[in-house]
């Protein structure tokens, strides 16, 4: 009489179940075929990029169209406008997980817009609102000669309105998903809201916040609609990474490809380094 399955298999494969919940892992005809299709859907674009790129002339092409300045004023700007996302976003994603104000699902359908909402629609929608005559901006310009339109502060502007919501979306997953009784015990303890919120919220869902503010980094790096709309394209103050490179498709489709490059290998450096934990975290 033959061994049962569980005795017969080794050690290795033992561990692999464990890890594994016990399941296989081979991937059935019908999904893995689909799967392919779209893995090089989304790779041979990708791949045509490092072909077509003019790799004996990089040096000359990149160092002649301004692409360290619009890279240098890309980071510069993504940055700020995650910091700006991370100091109002993380208290609103706290409102929307945990609190129940009156309106709060038009609210959340209204912070989660941008996401959805056409970048361009959403430049129009900023130049309207603070642009010299918009209902907001014409005041900053009579009253304290503040002009926001088509400079580095739209830039960051229109950057935050498009990125904030990936942030937001993110943490506020985290909070509904995270075990309150921590929270309850310390304020149980004595400990004040905001104490409970720094030492115990915050720790709880670090490894989110730290993934919604990296996709809210990349997605602010590659903004181009609502940037263009609202700050223009001036080169040295306005003009981002992906503008340069749709003004050099224009007139010089070889700069256009190694400005990609560059765009892409820095994406794939911030992707690279989000860990899976952060990601699964995120998505939780």
């Amino acid at each position: 009489m033959s061994a049962p399955a569980a005795v017969r298999l080794t050690a290795r494969e033992r561990r692999r179940r464990a890890v594994t919940g016990g399941g296989s892992r081979s991937a059935p005809a019908p999904l893995l075929l689909p799967a392919l299709v779209a893995v090089a859907f989304l790779v041979i674009p990708l791949v045509g990029l490092l072909v077509r790129a003019p790799w004996s002339d990089a040096w000359r092409i990149l160092h002649g169209s301004q692409a360290a300045e619009a890279l240098r004023l890309s980071l510069w700007t993504s940055t700020v406008a995650t910091l700006i996302a991370l100091v109002v976003g993380v208290p609103l994603a706290w409102v929307l997980a945990r609190t129940d104000l009156p309106g709060l699902r038009v609210i959340r359908a209204l912070v989660t817009l941008p996401l959805v909402l056409p970048p361009v629609v959403g430049g129009v929608a900023l130049l309207l609102a603070f642009g010299r005559n918009g209902f907001l901006g014409r005041y900053l310009d009579q009253w304290f000669g503040i002009t926001i339109p088509f400079s580095s502060t739209a830039v960051v502007m229109a950057e935050t309105f498009v990125a904030m919501p990936f942030l937001v979306v993110t943490v506020e997953g985290a909070l509904r998903a995270a075990n309150r009784g921590y929270e309850e015990a310390a304020a149980t303890l004595g400990a004040r809201r905001m104490t409970v919120f720094r030492r115990v919220t915050l720790p709880m869902v670090a490894p989110s916040l730290a993934a919604g503010a990296v996709l809210c980094w990349a997605r602010a790096l590659g903004e181009f609609g609502a940037t263009i709309t609202f700050a223009g394209s001036f080169p040295g103050r306005t003009q981002t990474m992906p503008i340069a490179v749709y003004y050099a498709l224009e007139a010089d489709p070889d700069a256009a490809i190694l400005l990609s490059l560059v765009l892409l290998l820095v994406s794939v450096a911030v992707l690279v380094g989000l860990r899976d934990r952060w990601l699964r975290s995120g998505a939780a």
